[in-house]
């Protein structure tokens, strides 16, 4: 990653970490509610990884949910997944040991360029971090998605378009609007947000 910012990463890699501890491999170990809201983020990055041929590249993989959920929809495709936090990465690997085109590691220079990249959550939680800290974070990271996509990528923020009373102090909220012109500024051939399925978040995809 460009501008790394170690610490906040490090933080939140904890974080997370933590919750595997609690939950094990199962989607409150990635602190989603359900196995369905975790599925429906999914579904929102298909229209960009249709090729069941493409690389693709899980930024923020977890314990490998997402390759779980695209080997069942017939991706025979290259995989890897990255994640900051070493025992999720350790999960993954055991748990995916027997799928020969995937592969996993905790070292974000050993990430190589995929068709595409998608990253799920990763912009959530952000603790006690100050907000312009977060959006420098969002966005270098942002940068960082692109650096390693060949064809496109995509990921998900929360909204500020939620109802106020259930947002959360550590979670972070973005104006879908903000993200949208951003991404439209530096890649403008194609861009795609989408903020119609029923969680309190949006997706952008970036064709490139």
């Amino acid at each position: 990653m460009t501008n790394t910012d170690t610490d906040l990463v490090n933080t939140v890699a904890n974080y997370y970490a933590s919750k595997l501890v609690q939950h094990g491999a199962t989607p409150p170990g990635v602190d989603w509610n359900s196995a369905e809201s975790q599925h429906l983020r999914f579904e929102q990055f298909m229209t960009l990884v249709s090729d069941p041929d493409a690389s693709v590249c899980d930024y923020g993989c977890g314990y490998g949910a997402m390759l779980d959920y695209l080997r069942a929809r017939g991706h025979r495709g290259e995989y890897v997944g990255f994640d900051a936090a070493g025992t999720m990465i350790d999960e993954a690997r055991a748990r995916h040991a027997a799928d020969r085109s995937a592969s996993f590691t905790g070292v974000r220079e050993d990430v190589r360029v995929a068709d595409f990249t998608v990253a799920s959550g990763i912009f959530n939680v952000r603790l006690a971090t100050p907000a312009d800290r977060w959006r420098t974070y969002i966005g270098d990271t942002i940068h960082d998605l692109a650096s390693v996509s060949r064809r496109g990528f995509g990921f998900n923020v929360l909204s500020t378009c939620s109802d106020p009373a259930r947002r959360r102090d550590d979670l972070y909220y973005a104006d879908p609007r903000d993200i949208f012109d951003y991404c439209m500024e530096r890649w403008p051939r194609r861009v795609a947000l989408a903020h119609d399925y029923g969680l309190y978040e949006f997706t952008v995809t970036v064709r490139l």
